[in-house]
């Protein structure tokens, strides 16, 4: 987990990071080269929230800045100012 976050070699970290700088998903995967798995991960747990009706803010707004094109700006503000809740 350290190593996917934190390494410089990670798959997911420089997918991140493009996607991050308005890389879109297509050109970070051509960039990245390989398989990365987070991509495939975000789209599977945002699929079974949704199932299982379960709010998952984080995995949601992931899942829009990667398949809809919402900016990372735009999600994290999204997250820091939405309401206050038990959670």
């Amino acid at each position: 987990m350290i190593v996917t976050c934190l390494s410089e070699h990670s798959r997911n970290r420089k997918a991140g990071k493009l996607i991050g700088e308005g890389k879109s998903l297509e050109e970070a995967k051509k960039e990245v080269g390989m398989v990365i798995e987070s991509i495939d991960n975000i789209e599977v747990a945002y699929q079974l929230a949704k199932l299982h009706t379960i709010d998952m803010p984080i995995v949601e707004t992931v899942y829009q800045v990667i398949y809809e094109n919402l900016s990372p700006e735009q999600a994290v503000k999204n997250l820091m100012t939405r309401d206050k809740k038990s959670e």
